[in-house]
């Protein structure tokens, strides 16, 4: 079967690769594309590396030009999609890429978004431990899905097999990422400009506000911990696309440095797209880049007491698109892997 795809915000970062992955889909067909100041114009005006798209034109955005499609992908700002997903019908498969229904508390959206909360929908991290089985569990035959924040899942996934695992506690985490410019999207800021960020790394969004941090730890409880703290600082630094996440956590005392790696490697035993690496190995975001896969790099500190992880992602792909195509892919019943790489590109 082949299945009709809309996909709004299609001018954008994430909207483009939404469109760069479907194009080797064999069961997606896109038929539609919108946007919002660039509608009018071809597609391949603003996205020429989309060569496959060159009949499309982009629409206006709205729930009339999406309605009547199998699968609608929106890669809105936060706070443009809850309005327009509340009037597509019941049966689409719709796919959210902004925050609009990540959060299942509303005093998490007030205190780190504000403005009307749309409720939450299922996470689209299929990977990602939970006490009782993954997060794939929730998402088959689902028909809403909220597509994952790229800094949000790095960390989630590096932490919730050892929160599940009971091998580490759930204070005290500390996460310190580095990552590139794509995830703030594609309109222009002054402090993106490549004049700005070439040579130089920026934190940003320090001391607790930034909005992922409600979203890892919504992830953290669904793996079994109580109300976990995390101190997590971005680092903006002059490379395209890419997520380096050190995420480091206190280790439970009394567990073995064996006992600790376990549960990283009976997490993801058995997944295509999210790999731990041999014992002193650590990723790098180049081993990554187009591809659909975080890896893992796995350490014990035993003279500090705590277990570091270091995942590499490409946050467009793994982090957004990537993570938003598998999901549906699972909800529909198809191959998970199916139009996904798992090959990164080199050099």
């Amino acid at each position: 079967m082949t299945y009709s795809v809309a996909v709004s915000g299609a001018s954008g970062y994430a909207g483009g690769e939404i469109l760069r992955l479907l194009a080797d889909h064999p069961d997606f067909e896109v038929r539609t594309v919108t946007a919002h100041a660039n509608a009018g114009q071809p597609l391949v005006a603003v996205q020429p590396h989309l060569r496959a798209y060159t009949h499309l034109t982009l629409q206006e955005t709205s729930a009339e030009t999406l309605a009547g499609h199998d699968v609608v992908f929106l890669a809105l700002p936060h706070g443009a999609s809850g309005a327009i997903a509340a009037q597509l019908p019941d049966e689409t498969l719709v796919i959210d890429c902004g925050a609009d229904h990540r959060l299942e508390r509303e005093s998490d959206w007030a205190a780190f978004y504000g403005g009307d909360h749309h409720g939450a929908w299922s996470y689209g991290v299929p990977e990602l431990p939970r006490l009782s089985g993954t997060q794939r569990d929730r998402l088959a035959r689902t028909r809403r899905i909220a597509a994952p924040g790229c800094n949000a899942s790095t960390v989630a996934l590096s932490l919730a097999p050892g929160i599940r695992a009971g091998v580490i506690e759930d204070r005290d985490l500390v996460s310190v990422l580095a990552v590139g410019p794509s995830g703030a999207g594609k309109s222009l800021k002054a402090h993106l400009l490549a004049s700005e960020i070439l040579g130089s790394a920026n934190p940003y969004s320090v001391g607790g506000v930034h909005r992922h941090i409600p979203e890892i730890a919504q992830a953290l409880r669904w793996a079994g911990a109580s109300e976990p703290t995390i101190s997590f600082t971005p680092v903006l630094v002059p490379m395209s696309r890419g997520i380096l996440a050190t995420s480091t956590a206190r280790i439970v005392p009394g567990t073995d440095a064996a006992t600790v790696r376990a549960a990283w490697e009976d997490a993801y035993a058995g997944e295509q797209f999210v790999q731990l690496l041999p014992p002193g190995q650590f990723p790098r975001t180049a081993d990554v880049l187009g591809a659909n896969t975080a890896l893992l790099g796995l350490a014990v500190d035993e003279t500090a007491g705590r277990v570091v992880v270091v995942a590499a992602v490409d946050n467009l792909v793994k982090g957004t698109a990537g993570a938003a195509i598998q999901s549906a892919n699972i909800a529909l019943g198809i191959a998970e892997s199916t139009g996904l790489p798992v090959n990164g590109v080199a050099p």
